[in-house]
């Protein structure tokens, strides 16, 4: 019988079985980064950081309001639906959307319930589908 492999320079099974599995975690790690990519790019971020609270008015006075200087941290665009201060809703104005990096103003008007000197308030902002996208606590003075 002739022999049809006269050069014995090939990868042996083990080598071989090493190589493939190298290959195959190389292409999965490339794969899950590229999906990783496509889910971060779909999942964005809402958060308006509060940074000041001006308490605007005199101590007890029903005109007093409460202005907030706030900032979009996240990365996506964000809309202000509901301002809350110490849990009841409040009429407010100012600017609702904000793109990432923004920056803005909201006037909270106290009506009723005016802001005194001394005591804490907290102050809560909700996007238009009632989600928390910023909070802050603030004593009057």
């Amino acid at each position: 019988m002739k022999k049809l492999f006269r050069n014995k320079k090939a990868l042996s099974p083990v080598v071989a079985a090493i190589i493939l599995i190298a290959v195959t975690v190389a292409v999965s790690i490339a794969v899950a980064a590229w999906m990783g990519a496509l889910t971060f790019g779909f999942m964005g971020s809402s958060s308006l950081n509060i940074y000041n609270v001006d308490f605007q008015g005199t101590s007890g006075n029903t005109n007093n309001t409460i202005v907030i200087s706030v900032k979009n941290t996240g990365t996506k665009q964000v809309t202000v639906g509901i301002v809350k201060v110490n849990g009841a809703v409040k009429s407010w104005s100012g600017t609702a959307t904000y793109d990432p990096g923004d920056t803005g103003t909201i006037t909270i008007y106290m009506g009723s319930d005016a802001w005194t000197s001394g005591n804490s308030y907290q102050i809560e902002l909700y996007d238009t589908s009632g989600t928390g996208i910023g909070s802050t606590q603030a004593t009057a003075s």
